[in-house]
């Protein structure tokens, strides 16, 4: 199987999650990555320029009408859905807040999983709502797969609560094994690890 992208949603504790996540990916590691971290409408991309010099990754904002590619990790810029075309395009919108934040991880988990159908891998981790609950119920409904992060090591249970509530995950996993999973399903199975 190969994998054409990952989601990932995360709220409450996610800069602290995500720097653990790309510490343990591999510089060669080339399916991408679109992240929606709920973060302040005013906030400036300095924090995403951090992580880029950190990491091996080419860590991004995502930008109108730009294509998604290998090896990158995107994020949904400030006060703005993000959402995946099914050309594999970002686009970009102000409408209304969904629970209470935009970007919102449901918008861009659903049109996500319209896009790369059962090619998509989603993520749920550490938060303090339930945004996200209806996307990864919408990954699973086609035939993507649905990682969720431990409740019980998660900085803030109720997201990953939330969405074990509405699906059977095919992983529930501490943060710091979500990466080998990662590894294993996109870079083992198409051979460029042994």
């Amino acid at each position: 199987m190969h994998y054409g992208a990952i989601v990932i949603g995360v709220s409450s504790g996610g800069m602290k999650a995500m720097k653990v996540l790309f510490s343990r990916l591999p510089k060669d590691f080339k399916t991408p990555i679109v992240i929606v971290q709920h973060i302040s409408a005013h906030s400036d991309n300095t924090w995403i320029s951090l992580l880029n010099e950190q990491y091996e990754l080419c860590i991004k904002e995502a930008d109108e009408k730009e294509s998604i590619e290998p090896g990158k990790a995107y994020f949904a810029p400030p006060n703005y859905h993000l959402l995946i075309e099914k050309n594999k395009t970002f686009s970009l919108t102000i409408d209304e807040r969904v629970n209470f934040a935009r970007p919102s991880i449901d918008v861009l988990f659903e049109s996500a999983a319209e896009a790369y159908t059962n090619t998509l891998i989603g993520i749920v981790l550490t938060g303090s709502n339930h945004d996200g609950t209806k996307g990864i119920k919408r990954i699973k409904e086609y035939g993507g797969i649905a990682v969720i992060e431990d409740p019980d090591t998660a900085y803030s249970a109720f997201m990953p609560r939330s969405a074990l509530s509405a699906i059977e995950a095919d992983y529930v996993l501490p943060l710091e094994d979500i990466a080998d999973l990662l590894v294993q399903l996109t870079m083992v199975q198409a051979g460029t690890n042994k």
